[in-house]
């Protein structure tokens, strides 16, 4: 009876649990098109749509016939379009304000002869390649370069008390029509024109090359966010910027598609074995673990009244499968830990199956429907370093036979048969790094500058973008991270912090209930997508970096890292996470293009309240998978930065974000609390084996790794210090080689031995030194005694 009691408990727990759907969510560079047209636009911007399209209507009543633009022939577009392109050459600004308001509503699609969203998007797409072909891009460029440079704008904007739409309208125009540019031809169609394809690919390579003011444009709009965060152009449109930045980085740069080819062709190009498997493929195909339930009143009596009554039937051990405590609340007891279950900070209900014979008596049978399916081996194959190799060796060799080999792992001689198995299996399973391959490289250039040769350095979009951003990157880290804080929903509102809204608010605040409550929900929206923006960016520029070179990365990661980003993320995610990822901060009949082409209805307080439809907010969880790749990013292999994650007590804040039912950001919180399990103690991994189970199940495994245990030999706490510092001087070293010429050692640079070269060599002299040569003659030459004798000895 205790027994059928016990598992029909069980059954209710799992039935309740797997209730709730996997989220529909699938990672992708960006959100579907039109999502990204319409958050380039606030909501505060909405009268503007009707201003453009007045200019350009003044523009082409002027100078076409009353046709509409839809009407007319290819000739006359371009001819229409070459004459607009004139007019942002003007003096007057206001002028050049029209026209430059004239060409963002061609940009928009010329919506007011559209019907549907689909027409709108299809003149868009016509009207910005002939943008492009007449030359538009470049002329806005130098715009906004005389905009940012423009000081009258910045110490005004300095001086005002309070910052809105009107202080930064030239800029948002510019950047609008910048940003669906680049947004609009990035944007692969099957269907384009031979002539569109070539176009595209010549623009992907201008824009990642320092055409624009010889440097790419994402170098010149990393200036435009330093300077805003700097206090002396607080008007800049900040999330337009930030935008525009992600999308030419994405462009120029590629995708998480382009960066999976490049990383297969680059280990082709170094002899390396092929992956062992396209890690995107493996992502989609994971399914979500089921999170927590909601703590019902129904479940905790029945799991307190069955440990009260059946205590003496089931071992008190075996109650960890149902019982997991906060790891930091002070009370240890056992018996007050059986009824304090925090159930939130758990994945509870995938029963696994290490879990399923030890912990839980054999389950009734159920109709197959209901059968909970288990998965088929595991998802990704192991991984051995070299180290790793070396290590088990070294340890055997002393164990067995009381000597050591060093780096030897040929070698087996005296060691056991099992030995000889264990290092076989490890060889097979052998994974070279790109990265490793690149630190030996390095290591040789520093030991042999004079044999080593010159190194040949590909001068692909992403080693340009390097270059570019190399003298400022610790600044550029730090601006971003300081508009993340601003933006981030746990940040409180500080008179210090940085004002990220002068984009979005209107220069009349509201005064009805209905607009307040709409610019609330736009500058919360607002802040979303400034974090979208910010997570992909710096993700899109750490992922490139590692590939093109792993000291590139690291000088990247080490500023992030000074800069307070790990606990910057924690910070972010020490939240209701499920309420982040299901907010609906979005009013769908005010989103472009749907608002320009449909009759909007009346808005009332009750239908902002309702918000849409939709399962949860893709943004939102975009940005939260995006942030905890970082932070994987920055601790991998890093001891210093994992004890961050420690002594910051992150365990429970990641814990709580694996409530959210989508395997790729489940996947990536498991790896953190992986890196971390070993330091967390015996009673931490006592309480969540669950979540020891999830991470065997879903995260790749390192053979060799005793991750579960806390005997890693290379954490050292005192040596912690010592790896940053050696790490630095290593990135050090690479730039000062790679990049810094000026400062080369002269004991290195090839001396002239041949007296007629030196001789023949010219010398420019200054304009004085020749007119006043007699003189320096008789006072250099003439005027000293020489002693030839000795001169000659």
């Amino acid at each position: 009876v205790s027994i059928h009691m016990w598992n029909n408990m069980c059954f209710v727990c799992v039935q309740g649990l797997s209730e709730s759907p996997d989220l529909e969510f699938e990672y992708a560079d960006t959100d579907k098109w039109a999502a990204e047209l319409s958050e380039l636009y606030s909501y505060t911007e909405g009268p503007e749509f009707a201003l453009n399209r007045k200019c350009f209507e003044v523009e082409f009543r002027t100078h076409v016939s009353d046709k509409k633009w839809t009407e007319l022939d290819a000739a006359q577009h371009r001819a229409h379009a070459m004459r607009l392109l004139d007019g942002l050459e003007v003096i007057a600004r206001e002028k050049r304000l029209k026209v430059a308001r004239a060409i963002l509503y061609m940009a928009q699609g010329t919506f007011a002869e559209c019907s549907s969203e689909a027409e709108v998007q299809h003149w868009m797409r016509y009207n910005i390649f002939l943008l492009l072909d007449v030359g538009t891009f470049s002329a806005l460029v130098e715009l906004l370069n005389m905009e940012i440079d423009n000081s009258a704008a910045c110490s005004s904007a300095v001086r005002k008390p309070a910052i809105s739409l009107a202080d930064s309208t030239d800029l948002r125009v510019l950047l609008n029509i910048m940003y669906l540019m680049v947004e609009t031809i990035q944007q692969d169609d099957p269907a384009d024109k031979p002539e569109w394809k070539i176009i595209r690919e010549t623009f992907r390579a201008e824009l990642g090359s320092p055409m624009f003011n010889n440097e790419p444009i994402s170098v010149m709009l990393f200036g435009m966010v330093t300077k805003f965060c700097s206090g002396h152009a607080p008007h800049f449109p900040m999330k337009k910027v930030l935008l525009l930045l992600w999308k030419s980085v994405l462009f120029t740069l590629g995708g998480f598609e382009q960066l999976q080819s490049i990383k297969v062709h680059k280990r082709v190009e170094l002899g390396l074995p092929p992956l062992p498997e396209d890690s995107i493929r493996v992502i989609r195909s994971m399914r979500a673990a089921s999170p927590p339930a909601s703590a019902s009143d129904l479940i905790e009596q029945q799991q307190k009244r069955a440990r009260r009554e059946h205590k003496a039937l089931i071992k008190q051990d075996n109650l960890d499968a149902f019982n997991e405590k906060d790891p930091y609340k002070a009370d240890d007891s056992r018996e007050d830990e059986d009824d304090n279950d925090d159930n939130d900070n758990s994945i509870e209900a995938e029963t696994f199956p290490l879990e399923r014979d030890e912990v839980m008596p054999p389950p009734i049978p159920h109709p197959p429907s209901e059968r909970v399916s288990f998965p088929k081996g595991l998802p990704w194959a192991p991984k051995v370093r070299e180290k790793d190799i070396e290590n088990f060796l070294e340890s055997s060799r002393s164990k067995f036979i009381g000597y050591t080999l060093g780096n030897d792992t040929d070698t087996v001689v005296g060691l056991p048969r099992p030995i000889h198995e264990s290092i076989k299996t490890l060889k097979q399973h052998k994974y070279v790094s790109i990265a490793e391959i690149q630190i030996s490289k390095e290591e040789e250039f520093q030991k042999t500058p004079l044999s080593g040769g010159e190194e040949e350095v590909d001068m692909s979009s992403t080693e340009l973008l390097y270059q570019g951003i190399l003298p400022s990157l610790p600044q550029y880290m730090i601006a971003l991270l300081k508009i993340l804080l601003a933006a981030a929903p746990t940040s409180k509102a500080k008179t210090d912090s940085i004002n990220i809204l002068a984009d979005v608010l209107p220069e009349e605040m509201p005064t009805t209930v209905l607009q307040s409550m709409k610019l609330g929900v736009d500058v919360n929206r607002h802040k979303e997508i400034i974090v979208k923006a910010i997570s992909a960016i710096l993700l899109l520029l750490l992922k490139h970096f590692k590939l093109n070179h792993i000291y590139q990365f690291e000088y990247m990661a080490q500023h992030l890292v000074f800069a307070n980003c790990i606990p910057l993320i924690l910070k972010f995610f020490n939240q209701n996470i499920m309420s982040y990822i299901t907010a609906k901060n979005s009013i769908s009949v005010l989103d472009f293009p749907y608002c320009v082409v449909h009759e909007l209805p009346e808005l009332t307080a009750e239908s902002l309240e309702a918000g849409d439809n939709n399962q949860f907010c893709w943004r939102n969880l975009f940005s939260c998978i995006n942030l905890l790749r970082i932070l994987n990013k920055l601790t991998k292999w890093k001891h210093s930065r994992t004890m961050m994650l420690v002594v910051f007590k992150s365990a429970p804040i990641l814990k709580r974000a694996l409530k959210v039912k989508q395997a790729m950001m489940q996947l990536y919180v498991l790896k953190l609390l992986k890196v971390q399990t070993k330091y967390l103690g015996r009673q931490w991994r006592k309480s969540n084996m669950k979540t020891m189970s999830a991470i065997y199940q879903k995260v790749r495994h390192r053979l060799n790794d005793d991750w579960a245990y806390g005997n890693d030999l290379d954490a050292r706490p005192w040596d912690f210090q010592a790896e940053e510092c050696a790490l630095r001087a290593n990135i050090e070293r690479f730039n000062s080689r790679r990049y810094d010429k000026s400062h080369s050692n002269p004991d290195f640079l090839p001396v002239d031995n041949c007296l007629q070269s030196v001789l023949g060599q010219r010398v420019d002299l200054p304009e004085d030194f020749q007119m006043n040569y007699d003189l320096w003659l008789e006072r250099e030459v003439f005027s000293k005694p020489i002693s030839w004798e000795e001169l000659l000895q």
